[in-house]
């Protein structure tokens, strides 16, 4: 059975992923070790920012809840991954949610720019299957169960 956080509340994902195959790859990986009780899954910057501040078809915190991490891709379309994190870090609501980019990019400028925005982690994905449900599986346990935050 997934985990719960210190208020009971299940444990919840914000993936941020264009590429629908990457995208159910996280989502089957993480599923698969029952790390989270729920994932969200929007496809673009745009989207990621109105689920994160509550707007439009996501005003609802019942059926759009805050994540306990967000998993974000750093080319998406309409806003940028690194737009939707600078976003988040400065808003006093969300900075203290982990974000942890999960690219193909190794490019230096790419990780640098992730860390001056305050990205919390920045992982590359592997092209090996096995690799990459390791990956999802310790990056899991790592940020939702290990990993103590701020009580919201």
């Amino acid at each position: 059975m997934p985990s719960e956080d210190v208020h009971g509340d299940p444990l919840t994902i914000l993936l941020v992923e264009d590429n629908l195959p990457h995208a159910e790859l996280v989502k089957r990986s993480l599923e698969a070790h029952e790390i989270a009780n729920k994932i969200y899954h929007v496809s673009d910057g745009e989207a990621a920012l109105a689920y994160l501040f509550r707007q439009g078809v996501y005003a609802d915190p019942a059926t759009s809840p805050r994540p306990h991490m967000v998993l974000l891709d750093l080319r998406l379309p309409k806003v940028s991954g690194l737009d939707v994190l600078r976003e988040m870090k400065t808003s006093n609501d969300l900075r203290t949610i982990p974000v942890v980019i999960l690219t193909t990019s190794t490019a230096e400028r790419d990780v640098i720019s992730a860390y001056a925005q305050h990205a919390n982690s920045y992982l590359v994905k592997p092209v090996d299957f096995a690799a990459f449900t390791r990956l999802m599986h310790d990056l899991g346990l790592y940020w939702l169960l290990w990993n103590h935050q701020p009580l919201s």
